[in-house]
């Protein structure tokens, strides 16, 4: 049996389908099971071991709907009996069409939720977590939902290239748009009043951004930005006393290797991932939250109060309530409003949501 699954981007959408490949070689151990991904996010996902065959899309070589159709004739030579469309959008529709397969296609939201949060007319609530809508129309060949235990591979040299930097925290302070981000400032301020030496990861296009973090925090702080590959900066992550990050990337990739993680959230809905007991969900619950689907540029009602009450002191207080000194696993999922501090409000803070 040959399966096909497609999940083009991002990092952290396409680190959410290690538990969707982990059941599909449980149920299927013999198929030659392909993953298709657009060639700038393949570090995510390469080398993990329910992959046979990684394939890579270029959107610039296979632009447009010709492009596409060309990619989908070399495809189809590969003769699949099963697609599993994890993407669900007009390029892997396309891809799908041509191939001549039985395609299993992830739903996603319904189209009126999606225009009402974009009109503004009502606030986004998830349905369920991304990882257990994946599976959802997987239970007819026998996959089924069984936790949301991620992975992220990289190698030894990666490691190795890490190693400079264990037992550091790691500061995440990009997104993919503005309204998930922290203030840099924020950022800036926390490692501050943090104790120990601090690494910013992050893009290259990040950079500029994240020097002007680095020069508050002063020499204890280095900038990585743009320096290190995807796999380099999950080894950096996996050897780090504990990371604070955005929705981002970063944040699926401490799932996966273990690290404890506290992770900001906005504009947009924890309620999209089941998050295991390594994580600290630090979460403002401002009337007008959530807002957005997958954050915007701007704040529609100017304040950005989701993010700007979340203050740098505190989160250094629960950073070191919690007494984060390493990777390491608590007893049990807990939620609870932490009210020591005067400004602290209907903060949300979890292990687990």
């Amino acid at each position: 049996m040959n399966i096909l699954v497609i999940r083009m981007s991002s990092i952290g959408d396409i680190i959410l389908t290690t538990p969707v490949l982990r059941a599909i070689r449980r149920q299927f151990p013999q198929a030659m099971v392909d993953f298709l991904v657009m060639t700038q996010f393949a570090e995510a996902i390469s080398g993990n071991r329910n992959i046979d065959h990684l394939l890579r899309f270029d959107k610039h070589r296979y632009a447009g709907i010709g492009g596409i159709l060309a990619y989908a004739r070399q495809l189809k030579r590969r003769r699949y009996d099963l697609v599993i469309d994890l993407h669900a959008k007009a390029r892997s529709r396309l891809l799908c069409w041509h191939l001549a397969a039985r395609v299993i296609r992830y739903k996603k939201r319904c189209w009126w939720k999606t225009l009402g949060v974009r009109l503004r007319w009502i606030r986004y609530h998830v349905d369920d977590t991304i990882v257990r809508n994946y599976f959802q129309p997987l239970k007819v060949w026998g996959i089924h939902y069984q936790g949301e235990t991620l992975e992220f591979d990289y190698s030894a040299d990666d490691a190795r290239t890490a190693a400079a930097f264990k037992g550091t925290i790691v500061f995440a302070p990009g997104a993919a748009n503005n309204t998930k981000k922290w203030p840099r400032e924020y950022f800036g301020d926390l490692g501050r009043l943090l104790a120990g030496t601090i690494v910013l990861v992050g893009g290259a296009r990040d950079h500029a951004d994240l020097e002007l973090i680095r020069r508050r925090i002063g020499d204890r702080c280095t900038n990585l930005a743009g320096q290190l590959s995807l796999k380099q900066s999950g080894a950096l992550i996996a050897g780090a006393r504990f990371i604070v990050t955005n929705d981002s990337g970063p944040f699926h990739m401490a799932r996966a290797v273990g690290t404890r993680a506290y992770v900001i959230f906005g504009p947009t809905d924890p309620g999209m991932f089941d998050l295991g007991p390594n994580t600290v969900l630090v979460y403002r619950e401002v009337p007008c939250a959530p807002c957005s689907l997958h954050g915007d540029r701007r704040c529609p009602q100017g304040h950005f109060d989701c993010m700007r009450q979340l203050t740098p002191s505190l989160l250094a207080a629960i950073i070191t309530r919690d007494g984060a000194s390493g990777p390491r696993q608590c007893a049990a999922p807990r939620q609870v409003h932490p009210c020591a501090a005067k400004d602290e409000g209907h903060l949300r803070l979890c292990n687990g949501f």
